[in-house]
């Protein structure tokens, strides 16, 4: 397996890397420093070297005209030059000082200059005696400061460069126990078995390691209500498709061993009312087990009203097998924020089940309207309603009234509070007082109003009826 970059040498490259530059920047401040104070010090020499040659000369000169070449005494004597006028003539000069003055003409301004002699650099100091008549010129070659300079540097830095593989060293091993909680993480996290999706404590891990160790944690705790999810909906699967695949199976077998036609075919009608009512169970459990997970608030514009009159449209046959009179009030402001499909959902469970509970010739009456910066949907019926203890229980999983006499799979209602909460809506269950059946208010935030956050717990039964 091929191995990633390594944590422990980027660190330390970071770090060595950080020291080096460090040090280069701090070598340049070094040196300019010293630089300056050296000239300085060096300015200095030459100002005092040339106030006593001033004083000197000035005793010694007697109405004597002839030039002296001065001896050189020290090795580094070539390194130093000067220069000694009086009245405009040479009267005393180092061996390998120039005949004329250093400094132009020698009446240019007197103090420090750098100049070229002998295509060589040199930093020359110039003055004069009180009487003007003493003129006097000394310097000292640049190279021999730079030589200083390197010098300096040199004894101050080697030690730093030979620290440098020692502190290489040190930075490995303080890198290593500093990156040894994270292997021990790893260790610890490699030993766990697969479905072992505990929280990792993070109260005496470093500071740096636990925004790490908190988003682990919550990615563990995501994939544990990953892993419920799966196992809610396989069980609820598995219970509510064992009766029509058994009762598929038995018509089928009737259908198989009837002798008559009539027979055979209303076990096979039954066979596809079956088929259909599995069907129906999947896509409900399909759609329950989506709206179980964080579905983030729909922000889209929908109009209610057209999604509403949608779905009566499909369900239409329906009411029309049993005889019975539907109708669709809108109004003409309808627009919520939502998501389109999931509206049409909620919209199918509600009118579905005024449909499907309530009996033949019976009144279904659907209103879509604005009321105090909200949208509200209305679905009320004539049917038999509901006992106060059957209001309690809607909501439960597989719940289904005694005796309503229509096959359901129990999860309606658990979408449609599902679908509820996701767009900030508000249920009100209770009995109708104008058609005398159920009466179901879902209260929608109008399109400029901002809902609640979708991702919260569904209301729970009991606070449905009014």
């Amino acid at each position: 397996m091929l191995k990633g970059p390594s944590l422990r040498a980027r660190l330390l490259r970071l770090v060595l890397g950080t020291s080096l530059a460090v040090w280069l920047v701090a070598a340049l401040i070094t040196w300019n420093d010293a630089r300056h104070e050296l000239d300085e010090l060096l300015d200095g020499h030459l100002a005092q070297a040339a106030a006593l040659l001033v004083a000197q000369q000035v005793r010694e000169f007697g109405g004597r005209d002839e030039k002296i070449d001065a001896p050189t005494l020290h090795r580094y004597g070539p390194r130093v030059t000067f220069q000694v006028f009086h009245e405009g003539r040479l009267a005393l000069r180092s061996a390998n000082a120039p005949d004329e003055p250093m400094v132009g003409d020698g009446t240019a301004a007197y103090g420090i200059h750098t100049v070229s002699i002998a295509n060589r650099h040199w930093r020359v100091f110039a003055t004069r005696g009180a009487e003007h008549d003493v003129q006097v010129f000394v310097g000292e070659q640049t190279a021999s400061r730079n030589a200083i300079l390197r010098a300096v540097l040199r004894s101050t830095l080697w030690p730093v460069l030979v620290a440098l593989p020692l502190l290489a060293v040190a930075g490995w091993w303080a890198v290593s126990r500093g990156v040894r909680p994270l292997r021990a993480l790893g260790e610890t996290l490699a030993r766990r078995p697969a479905d072992d999706l505990r929280p990792v404590p993070s109260a005496q891990a470093p500071a740096e390691m636990r925004p790490l160790l908190e988003a682990l944690n919550g990615l563990f705790g995501r994939i544990v209500q990953l892993l419920e999810r799966e196992r809610r909906f396989t069980g609820d699967a598995a219970h509510e498709l064992r009766t029509p695949i058994a009762a598929i199976r038995a018509q089928a077998q009737v259908a198989l061993g009837a002798a008559a036609e009539p027979q055979r075919r209303q076990a096979l009608e039954h066979t596809l009312a079956g088929c259909d009512r599995a069907a129906r169970v999947v896509e409900q459990l399909l759609m329950l087990s989506r709206l179980e997970a964080e579905v983030p608030q729909p922000s889209d514009l929908v109009n209610l009203a057209a999604v509403v009159q949608s779905v009566m449209a499909d369900l239409a046959v329906a009411a029309i097998a049993k005889e019975q009179a539907v109708g669709l009030t809108a109004g003409p402001r309808t627009a919520v924020a939502g998501d389109e499909t999931l509206l049409a959902a909620l919209c199918r469970n509600l009118v579905d089940n005024a449909i499907r509970y309530s009996p033949p010739g019976a009144r279904v009456e659907v209103r879509v309207e604005e009321a105090g910066g909200r949208v509200l949907l209305v679905v009320e019926d004539s049917g038999p309603g509901l006992a106060p203890e059957d209001l309690a229980r809607l909501g439960e999983r597989f719940f289904r009234v005694a005796g309503a006499g229509a096959a359901g799979s129990g999860l309606g209602w658990s979408i449609v509070q599902r679908i509820a909460a996701v767009h900030g809506a508000q249920l009100r269950v209770q009995d109708s007082p104008r058609l005398g059946g159920l009466r179901v208010e879902t209260a929608f935030p109008g399109a400029r109003e901002p809902g609640r956050q979708g991702n919260g717990p569904a209301p729970g039964p009991g606070s449905l009826p009014a």
